[in-house]
C-alpha cells in the first residue's frame, strides 16, 4: 500500500498535536478536580475524543505520569535557562519561588509519585534527575557568587520546597508568597552576619589541634586551652610566677597605705 505524499507527516503532526493538547486539559483538569478526574472528562476539556485518549494513553496512570513529567521536564528547562543568567543568585531564588509557587495545585499528581505504588516510573526518574542536576549546577553557581551559604546541599534544597509548600497551600489569598516561605528561603542567603564555615586560617589552634584561648595576661603569649577545667590565664609557670609576685607586691602597696 503506497501512502500519498504528505499525508503520513500530517498524521503525525495531527498526533503531535492532539498529545499536546490533551496534556494541557489534564494539567488543567487535575489541578482542579484532583486525580479523581476521568479520562472522558480529559477529553471532552481536550475536544478529543475519548478513542483518541486512549490512544496517546491507555491508562489514567500513563496520562498522570506524563502530566508529571512534562511538568518536571519543564522545570529543568527552567534551570537551565537560569545557568546563563548573570546574576546566579537572583535566578536562583526566582526558581525556588516559581517550583513553591506553582506546585500547590499539583499536590495530587505529587502524592502520587511519592506513593508506594511504583512511582516513580523510568520516564518520570529521568525527568528528576535532569531537574536535580540543574538545579545542583544552579545553586553551586549561587555559592561561587556569594549569595547562596555554601552548606547547602541540593537535598536540603528539595526538603526546602516539600516543606514549603505545604506552607504555601495555606497562604492567605492576599499574599503571592507565604510570609513563612520568604522567611525560609531567606535563611538559604549568604548573610554577612551568619559564619556558616570558618575558613582553617581563621581558626586560633596550636599545632597540635588544640584551639586558644585569651592571651596571657602578663606576656601576651598564646595560651592553649585546657580539654577540661577552666580556661588558662597565662602560657607557662614562669608567667604564673611572676603574676603572682606581682599581685603579693600590690598587696604589699595596699597594706602599707
Amino acid at each position: 500500500m503506497t501512502v500519498e505524499h504528505g499525508v503520513e507527516p500530517a498524521i503525525r503532526s495531527d498526533a503531535r498535536r492532539n498529545r499536546a493538547l490533551i496534556l494541557a486539559a489534564a494539567q488543567r483538569a487535575l489541578a482542579e478536580r484532583g486525580a479523581t478526574v476521568s479520562l472522558a472528562e480529559v477529553a471532552r476539556r481536550a475536544g478529543v475524543g475519548a478513542g483518541t485518549v486512549h490512544r496517546h494513553f491507555p491508562t489514567k496512570t500513563d496520562l498522570l505520569e506524563a502530566v508529571m513529567q512534562q511538568r518536571v521536564d519543564r522545570l529543568a528547562a527552567l534551570a537551565a535557562d537560569h545557568l546563563t543568567d548573570p546574576d546566579p543568585g537572583t535566578a536562583f531564588f526566582a526558581l525556588c519561588t516559581h517550583v513553591i509557587v506553582t506546585t500547590p495545585g499539583n499536590k495530587d499528581l505529587c502524592d502520587l509519585v511519592q506513593s508506594d505504588d511504583g512511582w516513580p516510573r523510568a520516564l518520570l526518574r529521568g525527568a528528576g534527575n535532569r531537574f536535580h542536576r540543574a538545579l545542583g549546577a544552579l545553586l553551586a553557581s549561587a555559592q561561587r557568587q556569594g549569595a547562596v551559604r555554601r552548606d547547602v546541599v541540593v537535598t536540603d534544597v528539595l526538603d526546602i520546597f516539600t516543606g514549603c509548600v505545604a506552607i504555601q497551600r495555606h497562604r492567605r489569598a492576599v499574599d503571592p508568597l507565604a510570609p513563612a516561605v520568604a522567611l525560609i528561603l531567606d535563611a538559604l542567603r549568604a548573610h554577612p552576619s551568619v559564619v556558616t564555615e570558618r575558613p582553617a586560617a581563621d581558626r586560633n589552634e596550636t599545632a597540635e589541634g588544640n584551639e586558644t584561648s585569651a592571651p596571657c595576661v602578663v606576656c601576651g603569649s598564646p595560651v592553649r586551652r585546657p580539654a577540661t577545667g577552666r580556661p588558662a590565664r597565662y602560657c607557662s609557670p614562669a608567667c604564673r610566677q611572676k603574676a603572682h609576685r606581682l599581685r603579693n607586691g600590690s598587696r604589699a602597696l595596699t597594706a602599707g597605705r
